[in-house]
């Protein structure tokens, strides 16, 4: 089985568990605050990966508008349920068919540190083209170097994870385009057992010009 097919039958089949588990309030939560004060107002945000919604589609959905993508259906069903002002659609993060140029910010929690790490440059490379020139996007990332591991224990489910080491994550970001305006290592916002440990936030920015920056 594919590692994004473990990825997605994990979370459809623990999906409840990991909504109940999620912390609304935490470290993590708290840190897009770093996004949220440089929004303009009415703008547009892609939740890429955006699970049941909670607590990060809920929040942006309060003043912002939101489109949340994920490639599981009963996380999206969750989503809907509990983020009614925002709009869903099933993709998947390596496959966005979204149109370039549209957004005004992507925001990804706990997303990306699930796909096989050699897609990682490509899919910075495409969230570059889906924003506006000046941008934002919001990133959790890898904060150490993790390739191909596999859990059996998470919720009760086999769960992947792939990922850089921070120092190499702001590589790729700046080799993407992006200048980058603030990173943080935050522990995750799961509680117990479940935890699996500190990732690398970063807030990061397409050029106002649309030119690259390196």
């Amino acid at each position: 089985m594919k590692p994004e097919e473990v990825v997605r039958l994990g979370y459809e089949r623990a999906a409840e568990a990991y909504l109940a588990d999620r912390r609304q309030e935490a470290p993590d939560v708290a840190a897009l605050e770093h996004l949220i004060s440089r929004l303009p107002a009415g703008a547009l945000v892609l939740d890429a990966g955006c699970g049941a919604g909670m607590p990060i589609a809920h929040r942006l959905s309060q003043s912002y508008r939101v489109v949340g993508v994920d490639f599981s259906e009963r996380q999206l069903g969750l989503a809907t349920q509990h983020v009614p002002k925002a709009a869903f659609a099933c993709q998947e993060l390596t496959r966005l068919g979204l149109a370039g140029g549209t957004f005004d910010a992507v925001c990804s929690y706990y997303a990306i540190i699930h796909i096989p790490r050699a897609k990682h440059a490509g899919i910075l490379a495409d969230f570059y083209r889906l924003l506006r020139p000046g941008g934002l996007a919001f990133l959790c990332l890898g904060a150490m170097d993790l390739d191909d591991d596999y859990d059996d224990g998470y919720f009760g489910v086999r769960m992947y994870w792939s990922h850089f080491d921070a120092p190499t994550n702001l590589a790729l970001l700046s080799d993407a385009g992006f200048d980058v305006l603030w990173w943080q290592i935050i522990s995750d916002s799961l509680g117990g057992e479940a935890a699996t440990g500190s990732h690398l936030f970063v807030l990061a920015q397409k050029p106002a010009a649309g030119n690259r920056s390196n």
